[in-house]
């Protein structure tokens, strides 16, 4: 759907960036099978001669998915090993490819039919996100837990930060943003909202919540921001809030907040308890009422610790060194890669 790295917004195809970066960085071949707009320092196969989202395309894009499945199939004797990023479309690449596959699985599992067709596919090997996300799934063949990096030293850092609150991500229910809202007005601090708005879904919800609170005053919308424009607001932030009750498999923007030293006012579901100390890095809340207890709260925690932590738990290199490990694992025979192992919080 975008460019691999993104320009803006793009959670997988950021992480599929990195990790192509840091592996050619260490010595691999590396071939990306993404848009030909991708400028992942490495080679290229292009799936599409431009970005869907560039080029204004707002449908279905499983039939762009499965091409990209394809076209990586017909070249697969090319390759040591094929690492699948696009969600179940992958699974059958997996099951019958000559080539070693290893998916990482980065949406949620316990709906969709996801975990009928876990199930299904419980040959194959995959790598989940969290240890949250692979809960519903305790008979898939999970190889393990790979928590996500990025390249964080360059994330800017403030101690001595501004008065708002910030939120980041795409206008949707599940990512809390009315929340973020309603715990704006109850402190008396502006929000400062980085939001995708391109889905209808998106734009209803822009209409119907987020606008009034901007002509409120409440609420300072500032669109969908490169990261050179939205890393110092994350830096500058009081606290960076992810208030959704969704159970979200991972969470960038958390360890990007983090990185910044901002600490992160999370509702206590899916993978943030396994991202945010609470009392160190931030606080995990069950509703409303508790994060406004948070938010003074977060003034007294240490900003430069915040980071520190970040940047050891959550780098580019720590990831690609997990991954690596893999590899070698499935690489050394059929057999080993459909060895079971603990869940692990790498």
């Amino acid at each position: 759907m975008v460019p691999v790295p993104p320009v803006a917004y793009g959670g997988t195809e950021r992480i599929v960036g990195t990790l192509a970066a840091e592996l050619s960085r260490r010595g691999h071949v590396v071939t990306l099978f993404a848009s030909a707009d991708s400028r992942a320092p490495c080679a290229l196969e292009p799936i599409a001669p431009q970005s869907l989202w560039a080029a204004g395309y707002r449908g279905d894009v499983s039939a762009f998915l499965l091409s990209a499945v394809a076209q990586a199939w017909e070249q697969a004797e090319r390759f040591d090993i094929i690492h699948s990023h696009v969600e179940a479309f992958g699974f059958l690449l997996a099951r019958h490819c000559p080539t070693p596959v290893l998916s990482t699985l980065h949406g949620r599992l316990d709906r969709d039919g996801m975990p009928e067709l876990l199930d299904r596919f419980s040959d194959i090997p995959l790598v989940a996100v969290s240890n949250s996300q692979r809960r519903w799934a305790p008979r898939a063949n999970w190889v393990a837990t790979v928590h996500h990096g990025l390249a964080l030293a360059q994330m800017p850092f403030a101690d001595d930060p501004g008065e708002y609150l910030l939120v980041v991500g795409r206008a949707a229910p599940e990512k809390g943003v009315a929340e973020a809202i309603e715990l704006a007005r109850r402190v008396g601090l502006p929000l400062k909202m980085v939001l995708k708005v391109h889905d209808p879904a998106e734009m209803e919800l822009f209409e119907r919540v987020v606008r009034p609170a901007v002509d409120e005053g409440v609420v300072d919308f500032l669109g969908e921001l490169p990261p050179a424009e939205r890393d110092p607001l994350y830096a500058g932030a009081r606290a960076t809030l992810m208030l959704g009750s969704w159970p979200e498999p991972f969470g960038l923007v958390a360890i990007e907040s983090l990185a910044s030293g901002t600490p992160v006012i999370a509702r206590r579901a899916g993978a943030l308890p396994e991202i945010v100390e609470h009392g160190a890095d931030g606080y995990l809340v069950e509703d409303l009422s508790e994060a406004e207890l948070a938010v003074p709260l977060v003034s007294a925690l240490h900003r430069a610790d915040i980071r520190q932590r970040a940047l050891q738990r959550f780098s580019a290199a720590r990831m690609a060194d997990d991954y690596e490990r893999i590899y070698r694992r499935l690489l050394r025979g059929s057999a080993e890669s459909s060895v079971r192992v603990p869940a692990t919080a790498s």
